[in-house]
């Protein structure tokens, strides 16, 4: 695990979590300086994402180390936490767990997705032989960039550099990453008092998604926005500057 700390060190704490098969690096790149400029930014990659001889085991297990962190570094309280995508799916464990506190949970346009045993299994068995496949294949990389710059609107650059960072990892640590978040289940009307979970809504996702919000969260704070799944991170400024403000609002909240 990687923990790094950045930014306005006197400014309210704000975790940074990031997505499947990916680090904060990449991930945040986007809006690391603007969120640096307000906040003291703790930003998290995972085992098996932090450059380091590690290999990701399960979603609980890495779960209760970013715990330990909050619990030593800041006495098991932060302001905030944001969680892309996968990330978010960590922001609604350690809201439901209570075994530290979080007073913003600002989650991402994730998509919640859970499942049984097999059927996570299934899903699974395809990601190994995918991503080998991928990172062999020069064509299959070209192609995906041009999907990734068609659905997100990257440029050129940051979609050769998310493809780069893809391709670092070890496929095994990714086949984990995405089965144990596959299996690792939220409760339905999670509310812990002085908390608020806080929904970026991309819309073009679909309404099968705001409606999970709604199951998994009490009375969750729901902004929408007309984007893809984590549009307003790869995409251009006229994603990421409304949701940099609606973060700045949320944070400023008592």
């Amino acid at each position: 695990m990687q923990f790094e700390e950045m930014g306005n060190m006197s400014g309210k704490t704000l975790m940074l979590l990031p997505g499947t098969a990916c680090n904060y690096q990449i991930n945040f790149k986007k809006v690391l300086q603007p969120l640096g400029e307000k906040y003291h930014l703790i930003c998290v990659n995972y085992d098996g994402f932090d450059g380091n001889d590690t290999m990701f085991g399960d979603m609980l297990s890495v779960t209760e180390k970013i715990e330990d962190y909050i619990k030593e570094k800041f006495d098991g309280h932060l302001d905030g936490a944001i969680g892309s995508s996968l990330g978010s799916s960590f922001v609604g464990q350690l809201i439901q767990r209570e075994n530290i506190h979080i007073d913003h949970g600002i989650f991402g346009s994730p998509d919640l997705d859970q499942s049984g045993k097999f059927s996570a299994w299934l899903q699974s068995k395809l990601v190994k032989p995918l991503v080998r496949g991928f990172v062999k294949n020069e064509k299959k990389k070209e192609e995906s960039k041009e999907k990734l710059k068609d659905f997100f609107e990257m440029d050129d650059e940051t979609a050769d550099q998310f493809m780069e960072c893809f391709s670092s990892f070890n496929p095994e640590s990714i086949k984990n990453e995405y089965y144990s978040d596959l299996l690792t289940w939220l409760k339905e009307d999670i509310y812990v008092e002085q908390t608020t979970a806080h929904f970026i809504y991309a819309n073009k996702m679909g309404e099968k998604y705001l409606k999970r919000y709604k199951k998994y969260f009490r009375n969750p704070d729901i902004r929408e926005f007309n984007m893809q799944h984590e549009q307003w991170l790869f995409g251009s400024e006229k994603y990421t500057v409304p949701v940099l403000q609606l973060i700045d609002e949320i944070m400023d909240e008592p």
